[in-house]
């Protein structure tokens, strides 16, 4: 038996809704919505329905497929399409996520229009903006090819016509973002787990069947998390993080999950008045204009992914006169400075107990691996003996709470990178460079204390 659902008709349009509203969203008509029963198949039927006719859902021998129409092709980006394998597979589902005003719309509407102007046809579509606004958009980053295409929509199966219908078949699809998206065949309200589930369905089998390249943005949680189903990302082949500070120019893109290449991949962004720039070589990117005169500053070459970055990791040692001294951290865990501090006054028989200490990333930069630690503890040493480190000294490893320091991942190449940016000298756990076993060791060295 097919089920019936409740949906509203608008009476001038014809436009469909799932729930009731005084204006209507095509026409902006008012009090112009009215209530109709629509019939909707069973699940099984549907399924049956979505996946053809014939014998394509019959198995055969894997060798015996074709692989034809699955080479990848350019994005624009040299840099993008090596952190994706080798390019925008055809059929292939990327799924984007970051903050709001990261650059997710800026970025994706340049690779629409990049790949529109290599003369394949390519459809943004957008359910948070108008055509007026994405227009404005393009015109502000050169991006008004003709073979670009924009739908302003809130209603799924509009793009599944566009998908299906149009007269050209659009090799890439931008959907900004699932979580406006609604769907007939789900109930609830736009971005909830089942109209999520049932949206990127829907797109994922027609832009399968159609041979295009799915890009879907997601909206993230407070925590930093893609909202909506977990499905979402075993879904999709590929996982993409736009991450950094609003307030800074750059951007970092991570891979999370990739079908096509290799995971944990590193992409730096810069953000100008033309939309995203890739950044070449971010080896020392983040290192700015700094003052090595100044004490309380310590370069560290950390691995993200795998690319090495020299960061400098800043501190602040200055006398206080509270009860209780402050203790902050930014660019990393706070816990790490509270931990590190102890074993300081430990094994080094320091006592902070009489002065606050601020400690940062710089270059609005989160770490959070170990290698960190050394580096760390050469800031705040220097700022405490107001000593600065060498010029072009460059630290890592990791600390225990013996005062040992430990070797850490990646250790062949952060050596190499930090030859070929000529820092010296280079201090680091036993294995390369001036090696360090202690941070006793590290006192005596870069300080001279016995």
């Amino acid at each position: 038996m097919a089920k019936t659902r409740e949906i509203y008709l608008c009476s001038v349009c014809g436009a469909q809704t799932l729930q009731w509203r005084g204006q209507c969203p095509n026409c902006h008509e008012w009090n112009t919505l009215e209530a109709a029963a629509q019939s909707r198949p069973a699940a099984g039927r549907r399924a049956a329905a979505s996946s053809g006719s014939g014998g394509a859902d019959r198995p055969v021998p894997l060798r015996d497929v074709a692989d034809v129409g699955h080479t990848p092709y350019g994005s624009g980006f040299k840099a993008l399409d090596r952190v994706l394998g080798k390019g925008l597979a055809p059929g292939a589902a990327i799924l984007v996520g970051g903050e709001p005003g990261i650059g997710k719309s800026t970025l994706l509407l340049q690779v629409a229009g990049l790949v529109a102007a290599q003369g394949k046809p390519a459809l943004y579509v957008s359910g948070e903006e108008s055509l007026s606004q994405i227009r404005a958009r393009g015109e502000r980053l050169q991006m008004l090819d003709p073979n670009l295409m924009a739908l302003a929509t809130s209603r799924v199966e509009d793009v599944l016509d566009a998908l299906n219908g149009g007269s050209v078949r659009p090799a890439l699809v931008v959907v900004d973002s699932v979580q406006t998206l609604t769907s007939l065949e789900a109930d609830g309200l736009p971005g909830n787990v089942s109209q999520v589930r049932a949206v990127a369905t829907a797109l994922l089998e027609a832009c399968r069947r159609s041979g295009c390249t799915l890009i879907l943005v997601g909206h993230v949680t407070k925590d930093g998390v893609l909202a909506g189903p977990r499905l979402l990302e075993h879904m999709v082949d590929t996982v993409i993080s736009l991450e950094g500070d609003r307030r800074q120019m750059f951007r970092l893109l991570r891979v999370f999950k990739n079908r096509f290449g290799p995971n944990e991949e590193l992409l730096v962004f810069r953000m100008g008045e033309r939309g995203m720039q890739v950044v070449d070589d971010p080896s020392t990117f983040f290192l700015g204009s700094r003052d090595a005169s100044l004490s309380g500053a310590a370069v560290v070459m950390a691995v993200d992914g795998r690319r090495p970055l020299a960061v400098e990791v800043q501190a602040l040692v200055a006398r206080t006169f509270l009860s209780i001294p402050r203790r902050a951290a930014l660019g990393f865990d706070a816990n790490r400075l509270h931990l590190l501090l102890a074993v300081l006054e430990k094994r080094l028989k320091l006592n902070f107990g009489q002065v606050d200490i601020y400690a940062k990333v710089g270059g609005g930069m989160r770490l959070q691996e170990p290698g960190l630690d050394l580096a760390l503890v050469a800031a705040v040493l220097s700022s405490y003996y107001d000593v600065p480190l060498p010029e072009k000294c460059v630290l890592w490893g990791e600390v225990d709470l013996n005062g040992q320091v430990r070797p850490v991942t990646a250790q062949e190449l952060r050596l190499s990178q930090a030859r070929r940016l000529g820092f010296d000298p280079i201090v680091c756990p036993d294995g390369g460079g001036d090696g360090i076993a202690t941070i006793a060791a590290l006192q005596r060295r870069l300080f001279r204390r016995q």
